[in-house]
């Protein structure tokens, strides 16, 4: 497989909600999203497509704000591998997290924009190969001083290799 191609698409019902500061369900004019208020938390899981030929991956973020038209916004991602006898599923082991950087969003609620975060192969996908389960955990964070306003509006992640 040639680098770039997706690998996944996560949507927003495919979110496993954490036990605490969990993102929230909804729609807009239809459309599933899930809601992310800052420190708000999903987490998706698959297993990482046999065809990945073991280069790093990007996630691409989907979203739009509920309400805000101004400032910016930070998310972070973290991989975990549950791969064959990697992980015991009684704790969590991802990985550190990479972030996005500070993102100017939208100037109109509701449209969409794309936020890109890049992992390296190995240590930042907690060494996941292709056949193997592993958990992506998306994260909005704190911007100091510059918050954008309202939820965060995840409308799909998608996995690619880069």
């Amino acid at each position: 497989m040639a680098s770039g191609n997706s690998l996944l698409i996560f949507t927003p019902q495919c979110n496993e909600a954490p036990d605490s500061n969990n993102a929230t369900l909804d729609k807009r004019n239809g459309h599933p999203v899930l809601d992310f208020a800052i420190n708000e938390i999903g987490i998706f899981s698959d297993v990482l497509p046999r065809i990945y030929s073991n280069g790093g991956i990007t996630a691409y973020v989907h979203y739009a704000m509920t309400s805000a038209e101004v400032n910016d916004i930070k998310v972070e991602a973290y991989i975990e591998r549950i791969g064959d006898q990697q992980q015991d599923l009684d704790a969590d082991g991802f990985a550190a997290a990479q972030n996005s950087g500070d993102i100017t969003v939208p100037g109109t609620s509701g449209l969409v924009d794309i936020i890109s975060i890049a992992f390296a192969n190995g240590a930042q996908m907690d060494n996941v190969v292709g056949g193997e389960g592993f958990r992506l955990k998306v994260r909005r964070i704190a911007v100091a001083g510059t918050d954008a306003t309202g939820d965060l509006e995840i409308r799909f992640v998608e996995i690619k290799e880069t």
